[in-house]
């Protein structure tokens, strides 16, 4: 049994992104309902952006493409400066996008609710490796992820597959069934750089591997084929659907592949959208889904090797509440399991930038140079280096140059921003009863406040949760 003080500490560093002023006091009373009191129907918090919608970030993608046919047909010499113009654009959209994430991270008051929004996000990673899904990954966040955090697996799950951002990231939008009449007539007419390719297995393959039952979940490619086949048709609207529709999610009978299905043994009539829709349900329903999400869940928020026993309470919690995620957060932060002193996650460079910002009581304002932190620190904005998402396991975050890397900053960081605070009750309300006696002696001996401020933040104690 942890005294009060110590589960304090750890409700607000360890389940949410650090500890404003104030913060552990105010957990103090009840830790646990501390944190049940953020989880809510309505999903996450929204960050401030420009506003824009992906549809919107779609259709301003078309008409990036059609400048750049226009601009290699032009000789003159400026032609290609609109162009140069409309991807800046789309860039400064994506870095609001970003900067706004890393404000709410900064300031809320309910941070677990926000860990609990990056978790998902990055469970269904889209990233900012091209320009297209650059566009689109913050509205993709915003739109399909956040609104969804609280509710039933299987509308997330869906949400999030049939999104435009997903759409172009896995290449969905221009798969085509081998049999449907959109493959029929294309192949009967001249081939040309606009033309379907055919079936892409991308989607269906992440979905089954990474998004629900897991690389053991006990599917094959047999399985992969015929679900990207149930896929087909889905995808992102054009010039041939309207204005309207330009950018949203759509369905294109022509394109989809006709027949009946069988994924994971379980046959699926011809159903046109709702074919992969149900294919999607029950995917979210499998307990291979349950098991794989729990255990990534419990090794997210506790350990790179969770305890067995915590990951068997969430999925207690998961199918008692029939997926509903309110159900398992509320069950993971009132798990025994869940509270282990024992500091065993390394923040990623995202959390430890966060989490000192929250610590110095701010938040940054200058999106080019978050950019450029963390770049340096490996930790690209919006662009994980795959669809299984960033990394959270020790190993990926502790190689002795990103270590420096971070004490370089946090030496730059903590000159910028301590004033003339005192760095020892800043070490108090960063982490209470967690903060070590070798932490504070150091933290008192230093030379100056910032020195002070960068030993805290370069502690084991503030890098870990």
């Amino acid at each position: 049994m942890i005294d009060r003080d110590l589960k304090a500490a750890l409700a607000v560093t360890r389940f949410g992104l650090g500890a404003r002023a104030g913060e552990i006091a105010q957990a103090k009373s009840d830790p646990e309902g501390y944190l049940r009191a953020q989880i809510r129907p309505a999903g996450a918090d929204q960050p401030q952006t420009n506003g824009e919608t992906s549809a919107q970030r779609v259709a301003g993608l078309r008409e990036l493409r059609q400048m750049r046919r226009e601009a290699r047909d032009d000789a003159a010499p400026d032609a290609r400066d609109p162009v140069k113009a409309a991807q800046r654009m789309l860039r400064d959209d994506t870095a609001t996008d970003f900067l706004g994430r890393v404000r709410l991270g900064a300031t809320t008051d309910a941070a677990f609710r926000e860990r609990w929004a990056l978790f998902w996000a990055n469970h269904f990673t889209v990233s900012a490796v091209k320009l297209a899904t650059a566009a689109v990954v913050g509205p993709f966040e915003t739109e399909a992820i956040r609104p969804h955090v609280f509710g039933r697996f299987e509308d997330l799950l869906i949400a999030a597959e049939t999104h435009p951002g997903m759409l172009l990231y896995l290449d969905q939008a221009q798969s085509v069934g081998p049999n449907s009449r959109a493959a029929t007539y294309f192949r009967r007419a001249s081939a040309g750089p606009e033309r379907p390719v055919g079936l892409n297995e991308n989607l269906a393959r992440e979905i089954l591997e990474l998004h629900t039952v897991g690389v053991d979940g006990g599917y094959g490619q047999a399985d992969v084929t015929e679900f990207a086949r149930a896929l087909t048709g889905v995808s992102i609207g054009g010039p041939r659907e309207g204005p309207e529709q330009t950018g949203a999610p759509v369905f294109r009978a022509a394109a989809h592949e006709p027949g009946a299905r069988t994924v994971m043994g379980v046959r699926y009539g011809e159903a046109g959208r709702g074919q992969g829709e149900a294919i999607l349900a029950d995917l979210a329903r499998k307990p291979q889904t349950a098991r794989f999400l729990c255990t990534k869940i419990a090794r997210h928020f506790t350990a790179d090797d969770p305890d067995p026993a915590l990951v068997a309470r969430l999925e207690r919690s998961w199918a008692e509440g029939g997926g509903r995620l309110d159900r398992v957060a509320e069950a993971l932060v009132t798990a025994p399991e869940a509270w282990d002193p024992a500091p065993a996650k390394f923040k990623t460079p995202y959390e430890f930038v966060v989490s000192s910002w929250r610590t110095a009581g701010g938040a940054p304002g200058d999106a080019g140079l978050l950019a450029r932190t963390l770049n340096g620190m490996g930790q690209k904005a919006f662009s994980a280096p795959s669809p299984k998402g960033w990394p959270e396991d020790i190993a990926s975050w502790t190689a002795p140059d990103a270590i420096v890397k971070r004490m370089i900053w946090a030496q730059a960081f903590s000159a910028a921003v301590v004033g003339e605070r005192d760095p020892r009750e800043l070490a108090m309300a960063a982490l209470g009863a967690r903060l070590r006696p070798a932490t504070a002696t150091a933290v008192a001996r230093a030379e100056s406040r910032p020195e002070a401020f960068a030993l805290l933040l370069m502690s084991p104690e503030f890098q870990r949760r």
